[in-house]
C-alpha cells in the first residue's frame, strides 16, 4: 500500500528540480512537469550538476558508499510539458510560483487526470493547505510538504495537515519521506506554518536593519552565525531561497493576518524590482561569482 512507483513533480524550478533528483536517487520514477522545454532542459542540467555535487560532498564527509549513477538517475525522470502525464503518478508534489491564481488551474487539471487514490502535496511557503485542498474534489487527500533548499541534502520536512486532510494522507506523506531518507514534523495549518512564519519575519526585519544603516548584510549574517551558531545568516538564507520568493511570502503573510508587523521592507521590494534576487541572479544582499 505504501510503495511508490511514480511521483509527479510539478514545477521545475530550484525546489522542484531538487525534489525530482531526491526522488529519482531513491529509486522511484519521476514525472517532472513544467510549461516549457527550455525550463526542462535547464532542470536536466541542474540535476546532473546536483548529482556531481552530491558525490563530492559525500567524499568530503568520508562516506564511501557508491556514487549515484547519473545516467540511471536521469533515466528515472521523464521531462514533460503535459500535465496529463501525471495520470500514472501515485503521489504528486506541486512546486509552482506562490500565487493562488496560478495554482488553481493546475490543481483542477491534476484533479481531472490523476486517479482518486493519488495524494497531492503542496510544497508552498505561505498559502494555507486548506485553501489549496478546496481547489480540488479531494481535500482529504491534500497536505502540505514544505521541503527545504537544497532538497537532496536537507533531512527534515515540515508537513502540514489541512482542515480536511485525512490521517491516511498524512501517513502516505510520511511513507514517501521515509523512502527519501527524510524525517517529518507534522503541524497544523496556518499561513506560513511554523518555519516561514518565523523565518520571513526574521529576514524582513534584517532587511530593515540594512535599510536603516544599523548594519550591513555581512555584519548581520556574521552575528547570527557566530553568536547563535547558525550555519547561515538570515540574509544569506534569503539569497539562497530567492528574494522574489521571500517578498511574495512576506506579502502573503501581510495579507493573511492583516497585521502591520508583516509589512514588507521597502528595500526588499526595491531589490526584487531591480532583479537582485540572490544566488540565482548572481546578486542579492551578497554578490556571487555567477547565477546559480
Amino acid at each position: 500500500m505504501m510503495g511508490f512507483t511514480t511521483v509527479g513533480v510539478v514545477g521545475a524550478g530550484v525546489m522542484g528540480t531538487g525534489l525530482a533528483q531526491a526522488v529519482a536517487q531513491a529509486g522511484i520514477g519521476v514525472v517532472l512537469v513544467d510549461t516549457g522545454d527550455d525550463v526542462l532542459d535547464r532542470a536536466r542540467r541542474r540535476i546532473d550538476e546536483g548529482l556531481r555535487l552530491h558525490r563530492l560532498l559525500a567524499r568530503s564527509r568520508g562516506e564511501d558508499g557508491p556514487a549515484p549513477d547519473r545516467a540511471e538517475v536521469q533515466r528515472r525522470i521523464e521531462y514533460t510539458i503535459d500535465l496529463g502525464a501525471l495520470a500514472r503518478a501515485d503521489f504528486v508534489v506541486e512546486n509552482i510560483t506562490e500565487d493562488v491564481d496560478l495554482k488553481r488551474p493546475v490543481y483542477e487539471r491534476m484533479d481531472e487526470v490523476c486517479p482518486p487514490g493519488t495524494v497531492f502535496a503542496a510544497n508552498t511557503s505561505v498559502i494555507p493547505i486548506t485553501a489549496i485542498g478546496a481547489m480540488t474534489g479531494r481535500p482529504d487527500a491534500v497536505l502540505g510538504m514544505h521541503f527545504m533548499n537544497p532538497v537532496p541534502m536537507r533531512p527534515m520536512v515540515e508537513v502540514i495537515r489541512g482542515h480536511h486532510t485525512s490521517e491516511a494522507t498524512v501517513e502516505r506523506g510520511r511513507a514517501l519521506l521515509d523512502a527519501l531518507g527524510k524525517e517529518a514534523v507534522v503541524v497544523a495549518d496556518s499561513p506560513g506554518f511554523v518555519t516561514n512564519r518565523v523565518l520571513m519575519l526574521t529576514v524582513n526585519e534584517a532587511a530593515f536593519l540594512v535599510q536603516e544603516g544599523v548594519a550591513d548584510a555581512a555584519q548581520v549574517d556574521r552575528l547570527f552565525r557566530e553568536c547563535f551558531g547558525h550555519r547561515m545568516g538570515p540574509l544569506e538564507t534569503a539569497d539562497l531561497i530567492g528574494l522574489d520568493t521571500i517578498l511574495a511570502s512576506v506579502e502573503g503573510l501581510h495579507t493573511a493576518f492583516a497585521d502591520s508587523k508583516y509589512r514588507p521592507c521597502p528595500l526588499l521590494r526595491r531589490m526584487v524590482a531591480a532583479g537582485l534576487l540572490g544566488r540565482k541572479s548572481g546578486r542579492g544582499f551578497h554578490v556571487y561569482d555567477h547565477a546559480k
